[in-house]
């Protein structure tokens, strides 16, 4: 039973430096615009996150998402807009991206500054349970070991955003289930604001505090979800095929998976 899911209108409280007061967003972009040519990718977008809020953001293939991930990850030039990004950031990818030739500590530690960089290393792979591969070559490690190395590559950085690309899309459904299981409690032990990008609607649900869906680069939808994760199966239902209706309409998305294969079970 995928236990994860319920739904709930009301808002979220987040964490705030002092009570009565609202803390500055992490991430703010006012009328963003992204062109290539002739193609406007992201059209006017406004987008705040707040200090440890977790964001999923869905929408079709060529909605705008990797452009404004890229944007967010400050892959792009953002050059006479008003954006507003951190200079604290790190990004997992759907691929780990580690390199072969360094083992799996090196791979935590790349460009990391300071003194003791390999206990920080071990310190972040033993929160990911991968105290005893510290050593280990990249080529073999399963593909859940490897998203969990680049989960620690990111997290040993404290940044104060985390930016998830699809990082579970190519894991089997069990793996990709105990990934959001590792994320969220990394989540709550390191408390970075987080925008995942998914077409994963029941992980989007799991997983976000606030899920966001993009399309013909604006975002046309926001649901928040306040119901405790663990307390989420109730309601999924409504807000699945509410959400279903802005990625697609009748046709529920091209692209964009419906039914997570536990969660179907559950219901």
């Amino acid at each position: 039973m995928d236990a994860r899911l319920g739904f709930s209108a009301a808002p979220i409280a987040f964490d705030r430096p002092h009570a009565g007061t609202v803390a500055e967003p992490v991430v703010r972009l006012r009328n963003f615009v992204r062109r290539f040519g002739p193609n406007t990718i992201i059209d006017g977008l406004d987008l705040d996150i707040a200090p440890g809020e977790f964001i999923a953001l869905l929408g079709r293939s060529g909605s705008g998402k990797t452009t404004l991930l890229r944007t967010l990850a400050g892959l792009d030039e953002v050059r006479g807009q008003d954006v507003d990004v951190p200079d604290s950031r790190a990004v997992v990818f759907q691929d780990a991206r580690l390199l072969p030739w360094k083992p799996v500590w090196k791979n935590v530690s790349l460009g990391l500054k300071g003194d003791a960089i390999r206990d920080r290393a071990e310190a972040a792979l033993k929160e990911v349970g991968l105290g005893h591969r510290l050593d280990a070559w990249p080529l073999t490690l399963s593909g859940g070991e490897a998203q969990r190395v680049a989960l620690a590559r990111a997290l040993v950085r404290e940044p104060r955003l985390l930016l998830l690309d699809e990082p579970f899309a190519a894991l089997d459904a069990l793996t990709r289930y105990r990934m959001h299981d590792l994320v969220l409690s990394l989540w709550r032990a390191h408390l970075p604001a987080v925008l995942i990008v998914t077409h994963d609607v029941e992980e989007a649900i799991a997983l976000a505090d606030r899920v966001l869906v993009l399309d013909k680069g604006r975002i046309v939808a926001e649901e928040r979800i306040a119901a405790p994760r663990g307390e989420r199966s109730a309601l999924s239902g409504r807000l699945r095929e509410k959400l279903l209706s802005h990625l697609g309409g009748g046709d529920h998305g091209a692209d964009v998976l419906r039914f997570g294969p536990l969660a179907e079970a559950a219901e």
